[in-house]
């Protein structure tokens, strides 16, 4: 189980990555249309005004039950361990253990 403060802060970064995004495409859009090196520098500087966690690169995938950062699956949103989990608790039904 990973440390409520750290899936807390990752609430947090989502909720800012929500409330700048359409900010932060239009900026994009605009570096891209303009055409004068001066407007992209300005434009720019506005882009990178905006807080630093409000970018969706910041954000990390987390297991939707345990909270775990790492080794998850995107289809499902579950850390390796919790389909382990389920199949060997009978919660999936037809996964059986293999053995070789």
């Amino acid at each position: 189980m990973a440390k409520k403060s750290l899936i807390e802060k990752e609430n947090n970064k989502k909720k800012l990555v929500k409330k700048y995004n359409v900010l932060r495409q239009l900026l994009r859009r605009e570096i891209k249309n303009s055409s004068r090196i001066q407007d992209k520098i300005i434009i720019s500087e506005r882009l990178q005004s905006l807080p630093r966690n409000s970018a969706r690169v910041r954000l990390r995938n987390r297991c939707s039950l345990t909270g775990r950062p790492r080794s998850n699956y995107r289809d499902f949103g579950f850390s390796r361990h919790v389909p382990r989990e389920m199949a060997h608790s009978c919660i999936l039904p037809g996964v059986l253990k293999s053995s070789w």
